[in-house]
């Protein structure tokens, strides 16, 4: 059987996508939710953390020795308000997206829908529901994005901030 240039890139992604998944990064902390479990997020990735202090919140960064870095924003009263991660694999979506991850499935399943198959690695992604903002960008082994709750920003955050 021969597959057509569109299937076998298809399949190659599909392929690449289970590798890297396979070496995605365990997490704790999800979107919304506590930071009481960022030292259980070092300890999953086997990661060295480094807790970088701004004006209204706090970025914990966690970097694997795989090199893929995970910043978790929290508010100061302990929430986290977003994710970023940037590095050569994804982190593992319904980890960090927590209560938030359903949501982000339907409009991804929607997107995906719309634009045909290439939206995985192939196109930026840019979801922006009511309550949550998932943007990703970068092709295999350099991938970067961030998600948040527009509504859990601290006061004088721009999403300019969040990288």
């Amino acid at each position: 059987m021969t597959l057509s240039i569109p299937q076998r890139q298809m399949c190659r992604f599909s392929r690449l996508l289970v590798v890297a998944l396979g070496f995605s990064l365990p997490a704790s902390a999800s979107l919304g939710g506590n930071f009481s479990s960022l030292e259980t997020d070092r300890a999953h990735m086997n990661g060295s953390r480094q807790v970088l202090q701004r004006n209204s919140y706090m970025v914990h960064e966690i970097q694997a020795p795989q090199g893929t870095v995970v910043d978790e924003y929290v508010s100061s009263n302990g929430t986290v308000f977003a994710v970023t991660w940037h590095g050569p694999f994804p982190p593992p979506m319904q980890e960090i997206l927590g209560a938030y991850f359903e949501q982000y499935a339907v409009a991804l399943k929607a997107q995906s829908n719309e634009a045909g198959p290439k939206v995985y690695g192939h196109r930026p992604l840019n979801i922006q529901q009511p309550g949550l903002v998932v943007q990703t960008s970068g092709h295999v082994r350099a991938l970067s994005g961030r998600a948040y709750i527009p509504d859990l920003l601290p006061q004088g955050v721009s999403i300019n901030q969040i990288q």
